[in-house]
Protein backbone atom coordinates (compact mmCIF):
# COMPACT_ATOMS: atom_id res chain seq x y z
CA UNK A 1 0.00 0.00 0.00
CA UNK A 2 1.42 3.46 -1.12
CA UNK A 3 2.34 6.01 2.07
CA UNK A 4 -0.47 9.09 2.00
CA UNK A 5 0.48 10.65 4.95
CA UNK A 6 2.59 13.47 6.01
CA UNK A 7 6.05 13.48 3.69
CA UNK A 8 7.95 15.44 6.02
CA UNK A 9 8.37 12.93 8.41
CA UNK A 10 9.43 10.26 5.83
CA UNK A 11 12.16 13.14 5.05
CA UNK A 12 13.04 13.55 8.75
CA UNK A 13 13.10 9.81 9.41
CA UNK A 14 15.57 9.05 6.64
CA UNK A 15 17.61 12.29 7.72
CA UNK A 16 17.06 13.08 3.77
CA UNK A 17 15.11 15.28 1.40
CA UNK A 18 13.15 12.57 -0.14
CA UNK A 19 10.79 14.37 -1.90
CA UNK A 20 12.65 17.44 -3.32
CA UNK A 21 11.14 19.99 -0.75
CA UNK A 22 14.36 21.42 -0.94
CA UNK A 23 13.93 24.78 1.91
CA UNK A 24 10.29 23.99 2.43
CA UNK A 25 11.17 21.18 4.66
CA UNK A 26 11.94 22.06 8.43
CA UNK A 27 13.94 20.06 10.99
CA UNK A 28 15.30 17.43 8.62
CA UNK A 29 17.73 17.10 11.38
CA UNK A 30 15.71 16.26 14.21
CA UNK A 31 13.85 12.87 13.58
CA UNK A 32 10.37 12.30 14.58
CA UNK A 33 8.30 11.28 17.26
CA UNK A 34 7.77 12.34 20.60
CA UNK A 35 11.40 11.34 21.54
CA UNK A 36 13.28 13.32 19.06
CA UNK A 37 17.40 12.49 18.51
CA UNK A 38 17.22 10.26 21.67
CA UNK A 39 18.57 6.74 20.82
CA UNK A 40 18.97 7.86 17.49
CA UNK A 41 22.72 6.49 16.83
CA UNK A 42 22.33 3.42 18.74
CA UNK A 43 21.13 1.59 15.78
CA UNK A 44 22.07 -1.93 15.14
CA UNK A 45 23.66 -3.12 11.63
CA UNK A 46 20.18 -4.84 11.03
CA UNK A 47 18.35 -1.41 11.78
CA UNK A 48 20.86 0.70 9.52
CA UNK A 49 20.01 -1.61 6.88
CA UNK A 50 16.59 -1.23 6.91
CA UNK A 51 16.35 2.50 6.97
CA UNK A 52 18.95 1.81 3.89
CA UNK A 53 16.39 -0.01 2.04
CA UNK A 54 13.26 2.38 3.10
CA UNK A 55 14.92 5.34 2.06
CA UNK A 56 16.05 3.98 -1.36
CA UNK A 57 12.23 2.81 -1.71
CA UNK A 58 10.69 6.13 -0.19
CA UNK A 59 13.21 7.98 -2.99
CA UNK A 60 12.05 6.36 -5.86
CA UNK A 61 8.54 6.18 -4.62
CA UNK A 62 7.81 2.45 -5.10
CA UNK A 63 5.74 0.12 -2.47
CA UNK A 64 7.76 -2.67 -0.53
CA UNK A 65 6.55 -5.39 -3.23
CA UNK A 66 7.50 -3.45 -6.30
CA UNK A 67 11.12 -3.03 -4.26
CA UNK A 68 11.41 -6.39 -3.49
CA UNK A 69 10.75 -7.54 -6.95
CA UNK A 70 13.21 -5.14 -8.41
CA UNK A 71 15.51 -6.85 -6.35
CA UNK A 72 14.80 -10.34 -7.48
CA UNK A 73 15.15 -8.73 -11.01
CA UNK A 74 18.65 -7.33 -10.21
CA UNK A 75 19.79 -10.95 -8.42
CA UNK A 76 19.17 -12.34 -11.38
CA UNK A 77 21.20 -10.48 -13.91
CA UNK A 78 25.01 -10.97 -14.02
CA UNK A 79 26.26 -7.72 -13.11
CA UNK A 80 26.32 -6.45 -9.17
CA UNK A 81 22.91 -6.68 -7.66
CA UNK A 82 23.03 -3.62 -5.75
CA UNK A 83 24.19 -1.58 -8.91
CA UNK A 84 21.43 -3.52 -11.11
CA UNK A 85 18.70 -2.17 -8.66
CA UNK A 86 20.03 1.32 -8.65
CA UNK A 87 19.72 0.81 -12.46
CA UNK A 88 16.50 -0.96 -12.67
CA UNK A 89 14.81 2.13 -10.49
CA UNK A 90 16.64 4.84 -12.40
CA UNK A 91 15.47 3.45 -15.91
CA UNK A 92 11.62 3.84 -14.52
CA UNK A 93 9.79 6.15 -16.57
CA UNK A 94 8.28 8.54 -13.82
CA UNK A 95 12.11 8.90 -12.89
CA UNK A 96 12.91 9.40 -15.96
CA UNK A 97 10.68 12.54 -16.43
CA UNK A 98 11.94 13.46 -12.94
CA UNK A 99 15.63 13.35 -14.52
CA UNK A 100 14.71 14.91 -17.46
CA UNK A 101 13.40 18.19 -15.86
CA UNK A 102 9.91 18.21 -16.85
CA UNK A 103 8.45 18.31 -13.31
CA UNK A 104 10.08 19.49 -9.48
CA UNK A 105 9.88 15.93 -7.71
CA UNK A 106 9.10 11.93 -8.74
CA UNK A 107 6.06 12.23 -7.26
CA UNK A 108 4.67 15.05 -9.59
CA UNK A 109 6.16 12.84 -12.43
CA UNK A 110 4.33 9.60 -11.22
CA UNK A 111 1.28 11.71 -11.59
CA UNK A 112 1.21 13.02 -14.87
CA UNK A 113 2.86 9.81 -16.25
CA UNK A 114 -0.36 8.01 -14.55
CA UNK A 115 -2.57 11.16 -16.36
CA UNK A 116 -1.31 9.85 -19.40
CA UNK A 117 0.46 13.00 -20.46
CA UNK A 118 3.87 10.94 -21.63
CA UNK A 119 4.75 9.48 -24.51
CA UNK A 120 7.65 6.86 -25.23
CA UNK A 121 8.24 6.78 -28.66
CA UNK A 122 5.10 8.77 -30.04
CA UNK A 123 2.50 6.54 -27.77
CA UNK A 124 0.96 6.89 -24.70
CA UNK A 125 2.42 5.27 -21.79
CA UNK A 126 1.05 5.93 -18.72
CA UNK A 127 2.61 2.95 -16.39
CA UNK A 128 5.50 4.84 -14.01
CA UNK A 129 7.30 1.64 -13.83
CA UNK A 130 7.62 1.22 -17.18
CA UNK A 131 11.11 0.19 -17.96
CA UNK A 132 13.24 2.47 -20.66
CA UNK A 133 15.59 1.34 -23.18
CA UNK A 134 18.91 3.13 -24.84
CA UNK A 135 17.37 4.95 -28.02
CA UNK A 136 13.85 5.11 -26.89
CA UNK A 137 12.41 9.52 -26.84
CA UNK A 138 10.22 10.51 -24.21
CA UNK A 139 8.14 13.39 -25.01
CA UNK A 140 5.26 15.26 -23.17
CA UNK A 141 2.06 15.65 -24.68
CA UNK A 142 1.01 19.37 -25.58
CA UNK A 143 -1.98 19.42 -22.41
CA UNK A 144 1.13 18.84 -20.01
CA UNK A 145 3.24 21.49 -21.36
CA UNK A 146 0.52 23.77 -20.89
CA UNK A 147 0.54 23.45 -16.70
CA UNK A 148 2.22 26.51 -15.47
CA UNK A 149 4.83 24.18 -13.14
CA UNK A 150 6.10 22.32 -16.08
CA UNK A 151 5.78 25.31 -18.72
CA UNK A 152 8.06 27.23 -16.08
CA UNK A 153 10.44 24.32 -16.11
CA UNK A 154 11.03 23.74 -19.24
CA UNK A 155 11.52 27.74 -20.26
CA UNK A 156 13.97 27.76 -17.49
CA UNK A 157 17.75 27.19 -19.05
CA UNK A 158 19.49 26.03 -15.53
CA UNK A 159 17.82 22.43 -15.58
CA UNK A 160 20.11 20.27 -17.36
CA UNK A 161 19.79 16.18 -17.50
CA UNK A 162 21.83 13.54 -15.87
CA UNK A 163 24.30 12.56 -18.48
CA UNK A 164 22.48 9.32 -19.74
CA UNK A 165 19.85 11.80 -20.94
CA UNK A 166 19.69 14.47 -23.57
CA UNK A 167 16.75 17.45 -23.35
CA UNK A 168 15.41 19.57 -25.88
CA UNK A 169 11.98 21.60 -24.10
CA UNK A 170 9.53 19.05 -24.02
CA UNK A 171 11.25 15.98 -25.72
CA UNK A 172 14.09 13.90 -23.97
CA UNK A 173 16.44 10.70 -25.41
CA UNK A 174 17.64 7.71 -23.50
CA UNK A 175 21.66 8.52 -24.88
CA UNK A 176 22.67 5.08 -22.53
CA UNK A 177 21.51 3.35 -19.67
CA UNK A 178 22.10 4.41 -16.27
CA UNK A 179 25.74 3.88 -14.04
CA UNK A 180 26.03 3.85 -10.65
CA UNK A 181 28.30 6.91 -10.72
CA UNK A 182 25.15 9.25 -12.23
CA UNK A 183 23.12 8.20 -9.24
CA UNK A 184 23.70 11.83 -7.57
CA UNK A 185 21.47 10.77 -4.14
CA UNK A 186 23.50 9.47 -1.21
CA UNK A 187 23.00 5.75 -1.69
CA UNK A 188 24.66 2.46 0.15
CA UNK A 189 23.54 -0.56 -2.10
CA UNK A 190 25.36 -2.85 -0.33
CA UNK A 191 23.30 -2.45 2.81
CA UNK A 192 20.09 -3.04 1.06
CA UNK A 193 22.19 -6.69 -0.49
CA UNK A 194 22.98 -6.88 3.17
CA UNK A 195 19.53 -7.18 4.42
CA UNK A 196 17.90 -8.93 1.90
CA UNK A 197 20.61 -11.59 2.17
CA UNK A 198 20.34 -12.17 5.46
Amino acid sequence: MRYTGPKDRLSRREGVDLFGKGSRLTRLAVPPGMHGPRGWNKRSEYGRQLREKQKVKRLYGVTERQFRRYFAQAEKLKENTGESLIRLLERRLDNVVYRLGFVPTRSAARQIVGHGHVLVDEKKVNIPSYQVNEGQVVALDTKAQAIPEIKELLSGKGTKPVSWLERKVAVGKIKSLPSREEVVEPISEQDIVEFYSR
